[in-house]
């Protein structure tokens, strides 16, 4: 198979109809969903005309990717909410991904906007290396079965999600996409509360003893982590069972941490004992600008 160029790609807003049309018939291609549950393009017209941001990359095909993103509010303030980012398979793991999200980050810029938000299933280890690794977000929100039940085969386990916030000014984020760098550095004097068996199955430990709440008194310990399989596909694949139980592993272990004053600042992948593993670290909440 030829490997694509993403240097050839166009990066550029959509504003046509026709356009919109195709981001319509990618959405349905990407997630498998039925046709009820595509953001339809009328609807984009208006949302776009509002403050709205919608960037297509194309090739000779037509278009390779999209990211959208509509205006918000969070905490009074405007924002951009990032609802749908859209890469076609032969696009994947050449970085289009990481050129849509700078390019959308660009564009609030220029409309005076500097927090863009969105949510991500926190099973799917790619994602969490791009969206904490490489861009800088930070998360203190888990959303369970946020959007319900769907007709996408990504969904077998449900539609559990970190809400992320991206401060697109902050001087964390600012040196994350300044520019090629190594991987994060890693912090392993951790409290482990889920691990990677050598049978990919999760492996619970108890957080209670370790979080002290509503007593004033600083947490026992500072830094805790949470791990997942390095690809959870291949897993639902083989055993959709086993991936409902790493869904219940993980929600569990969020949620008590971010109840208990966590929130989710890295993620990096590390060997384990089969094969790499995902790391999400969880540190004191202090504050979302940094």
């Amino acid at each position: 198979m030829i490997t694509p160029e993403i240097s050839s790609l166009q990066l550029r807003d959509i504003t046509e109809i026709s356009e919109m049309l195709a981001v319509e018939r990618l959405q349905k291609e990407i997630w498998g969903i039925e046709d009820r549950e595509i953001f339809p393009a009328l609807a984009l017209v208006p949302m776009i005309e509002v403050g709205g941001v919608l960037i297509g990359a194309f090739d000779e095909k037509g278009l390779a990717g999209f990211v959208f993103g509509f205006a918000g509010l969070e905490n009074g303030k405007a924002s951009l909410h990032s609802d749908m980012l859209a890469v076609r398979p032969e696009y994947r793991r050449h970085g289009l991904g990481y050129q849509l999200k700078l390019a959308q980050r660009e564009r609030a810029l220029e409309k005076g906007i500097d927090t863009i938000t969105w949510t991500f299933d926190p099973l799917q280890a790619r994602n969490a290396r791009l969206n904490f690794g490489k861009l800088g977000v930070i998360a203190d929100s888990y959303r369970i079965n946020y959007y319900g039940e769907t007709t996408s085969f990504l969904h077998q386990s449900g539609t559990d999600r970190l809400w992320v916030t991206w401060k697109l000014n902050s001087e964390r984020v600012r040196d994350r996409v300044a520019g090629p760098r190594s991987d994060i550095s890693r912090n392993d004097d951790v409290v482990n509360v889920v691990c990677v068996s050598e049978n990919e199955e999760p492996l619970v430990f108890s957080i209670e003893e370790f979080v002290e709440r509503n007593t004033g008194g600083p947490p026992v310990a500072r830094d805790f982590a949470i791990e997942i399989p390095g690809d959870i596909n291949r897993i639902t694949e083989r055993d959709a069972t086993l991936t409902l139980r790493w869904r219940e592993a993980t929600r569990a272990a969020f949620t008590k941490l971010i109840d208990g004053g966590y929130r989710v600042s890295e993620f990096h992948f590390i060997d384990g004992p089969a094969g790499r593993v995902g790391r999400y670290l969880l540190t004191v909440r202090t504050t979302i600008s940094d």
